[in-house]
């Protein structure tokens, strides 16, 4: 089994449901960190939710606050989220184009 960790990021998501990373097909993911960015010059609220490859879909955090020039850990420190094969890592905001986010995350294939 091959261990490589990786960044994703993905800038400017805004009212809808984005997806950030898709857990590759024969893989493992865990993500051990993820950062959402206020881009913006208002305080903001944001989604993440992970849809499994089942179909339910769960969120991990919800309508969290971000002030003016601030950020959210969504995921990291002792907390880490394990995805498997075809899962979905969702991001949303309550403002246009308002978070950037990075995502740490180490892929078992």
């Amino acid at each position: 089994m091959a261990n490589t960790f990786k960044l994703e990021t993905k800038k400017n998501i805004g009212l809808s449901d984005s997806a950030v990373y898709t857990c590759p097909g024969a893989t493992a993911t865990t993500i051990i960190g993820m950062n959402l960015a206020n881009t913006t010059s208002s305080a903001i609220t944001a989604d993440v939710t992970l849809l499994n490859n089942g179909g339910d879909s769960c969120f991990l955090v919800k309508d969290a606050p971000i002030p003016i020039g601030s950020s959210l850990v969504a995921v990291g420190g002792d907390q880490k989220v394990v995805m498997n094969a075809a899962d979905v890592i969702k991001v949303s905001s309550s403002a246009a184009t308002s978070v950037d986010v990075t995502l740490s995350i180490l892929e078992i294939t």
